[in-house]
């Protein structure tokens, strides 16, 4: 691990506050490569930010300035455009690209601090950013998904010996690796590890002064909205949603106006299609880290005395479960597969894999939507459309698409293929253990054994009914559909 040193005063406040951070600092840290050379050479610091795409409540940004006050070397901001990640979209690049324009004129302006935007191949434009500029610190921001790990391992062969290279957790609230060292099997076992570490965590942010070290290199000018019109041309046939403005201010607004009005239904009514208003709203920019998972907590936190409940509910989805997520695609190999479900699941639904389906759909019939369920079209529809599901049909989605593939390893290829294709906040930790929970038991126990199921849990349109106004959802998902068609001047024909 790497150590974080008193410099950090310079960003901090009292003695007792500043210890506490230090300390934070020091242990979401892990130091994935140390220098080989005998050499003290001493060069910029590098943040090479990719899932914490912001400026505030950042322990990734805040520990590489910490890292050049105390070395008295400058420090740049690096990102990476690798425009085909995972099968990014026009919906997915967009809403990161706006949000990246924002965050290069505000970083440069308030900070002095310049930023650098790269396209090609992260492992190819990074290390020579590094080598080019005699970094001798690159600080990463982490994530589990095995494609960025496999970037890391080898840009730590492509930077020179002397290059320190740190791994900064700033999505989680307690870092992954303090939390635990395997693969957690439930909430209920991760919850108690989480909780007995969070007063240690969650805690304020420093406050980030204008850097006074100048960067001295060359630095190319960004034509953001040319940039933005070609990428996202590229994955035109899932366009950009207008219901999700990016950046983090918007972010942040949208946080306190939600603690203020809405979230004390939370707990009741979360769980209802029909009452959207009562989640936050925040994954898109979760996701893409325009907004800290710890500063919402403790926006929520300000609000326990009056609706204890909600906040306690809230809190339990964003720390509990978004960390169990993360936990289950760093410790699962297998987490977006069949080959990663848990152990009972897996027997059950082998045994049930030659269970006759009363229907089998083909991948372009369940991505238009032309199924027998009209509950399931219209929540298609909905992620199609509008680019986000609500979180309970997230659920009965994938555990009818178990129903109508010819097994599960295809429902879960199914599910992950339209679920990082259209939802705004795919492709991440959360979606892929929500599929694997809803398909392949992962974090969850057998129920009553059925046809195709097994013993995983079911879910049916019959009892969606007693839980909430089904045709209510599916004329509110017509309508939606029908609007933006019309924002988008396509004609929309009376059915």
């Amino acid at each position: 691990m790497a150590t974080a040193t008193a410099s950090a005063s310079s960003l901090i406040g009292s003695t007792a506050v500043q210890l506490g951070r230090i300390r934070v600092l020091k242990e979401g840290i892990n130091q994935l490569h140390k220098p080989q050379s005998s050499s003290t050479k001493t060069g910029p610091v590098v943040y090479w930010m990719f899932r914490d795409q912001r400026l505030r409540d950042n322990w990734a940004l805040i520990h590489a300035v910490d890292q050049a006050n105390r070395l008295n070397v400058p420090v740049a901001v690096a990102f990476n455009l690798f425009d085909q990640f995972l099968g990014a979209k026009a919906r997915h690049l967009g809403f990161m690209l706006r949000g990246l324009q924002q965050l290069h004129h505000e970083i440069e302006q308030t900070l002095q601090i310049p930023f650098f935007l790269f396209q090609g191949e992260a492992i190819d434009t990074i290390p020579q950013f590094v080598n080019e500029c005699g970094a001798s610190l690159l600080v990463t921001d982490f994530s589990p998904l095995r494609q960025v790990r496999g970037w890391k391992e080898e840009m730590i062969k492509r930077v020179p010996d002397y290059v320190s290279i740190h791994e900064v957790d700033a999505h989680n609230i307690v870092p992954l690796w303090k939390t635990s060292d395997r693969l957690e099997d439930y909430a209920r076992t991760i919850r108690p590890k989480i909780n007995k570490l969070l007063p240690e965590y969650l805690i304020e942010f420093p406050t980030l002064k204008p850097q006074t070290k100048k960067w001295d290199a060359s630095k190319r000018s960004i034509d953001w909205e040319k940039l933005i019109e070609n990428v996202t041309s590229k994955g035109a046939e899932v366009p950009e949603v207008e219901w999700c403005k990016p950046g983090e201010i918007v972010a942040l607004e949208k946080l306190k106006v939600y603690s203020r009005t809405k979230l004390m239904n939370y707990a009741a009514d979360r769980n209802n299609p029909m009452k959207p208003e009562a989640v936050s709203g925040l994954s898109p920019y979760l996701h893409f880290g325009q907004i800290s998972a710890q500063r919402c907590a403790l926006e929520a936190r300000r609000f326990h005395k009056l609706y204890p409940q909600a906040v306690d509910k809230f809190l339990d989805e964003l720390i509990v479960w978004r960390e169990l997520a993360d936990n289950f695609c760093y410790y699962e190999a297998h987490y977006d597969s069949f080959r990663g479900a848990a152990g009972w699941a897996h027997t059950t639904l082998i045994d049930h894999s030659l269970d006759k389906r009363e229907h089998i759909y083909t991948v372009e019939q369940l991505e238009k939507a032309q199924t027998a369920d009209p509950l399931w079209n219209a929540s298609q529809l909905e992620m199609v459309h509008h680019g986000k599901m609500h979180g309970y049909m997230r659920m009965y989605w994938a555990k009818r698409i178990l129903e109508w593939t010819s097994s599960p390893q295809e429902a879960v290829e199914v599910a992950v293929y339209l679920n990082d294709k259209y939802h705004i906040d795919g492709r991440d930790p959360n979606g892929y253990a929500g599929i694997m929970w809803s398909i392949c038991g992962v974090h969850d126990n057998g129920f009553q054994e059925r046809p195709v199921y097994g013993k995983v849990r079911s879910m049916t349109y019959a009892g969606c009914t007693r839980k909430f106004d089904v045709a209510g959802y599916i004329a509110y998902v017509k309508k939606l559909v029908r609007d933006v068609k019309k924002q988008k001047g396509e004609t929309v024909l009376n059915r």
